[in-house]
């Protein structure tokens, strides 16, 4: 047995088989099914609990579409607002604000 996994040697059989098959393409028919994926944390630390995450995704998607489903798997907001918060308010600080400081109408660009 190898030291190391060399998933290409198995896996190109059967993603090439489903290419052949058109499962990646979407259909535009069937039932409505969509996953928001959300883009990694503002603090650019990445975990095994994201690569589970986007596995999970990644799987339930490719079924439904496998299914028949017309599926989506849509890009969406990010989900550490905790950690966005800290983030936005030490490039606030930076600036000499603070949240508190910022109104609604008043554009930022903390990025």
């Amino acid at each position: 047995m190898d030291k190391t996994f060399s998933p290409q040697n198995i896996e190109q059989q059967c993603y090439q088989a489903w290419e052949n098959n058109g499962y990646f393409k979407a259909s535009g028919e069937g039932q409505p099914y969509c996953i928001l994926l959300p883009p990694p944390n503002v603090t650019g630390s990445l975990h095994m609990g994201h690569g589970f995450q986007q596995t999970i995704m990644d799987t339930l998607t490719r079924y439904h579409r496998m299914k028949g489903d017309n599926t989506l798997w849509q890009c969406g907001t990010d989900h550490a607002g905790i950690a966005t918060q800290m983030v936005v308010e030490r490039q606030l600080n930076a600036q000499g604000k603070t949240l508190s400081l910022i109104h609604i109408s008043e554009p930022t660009r903390p990025y």
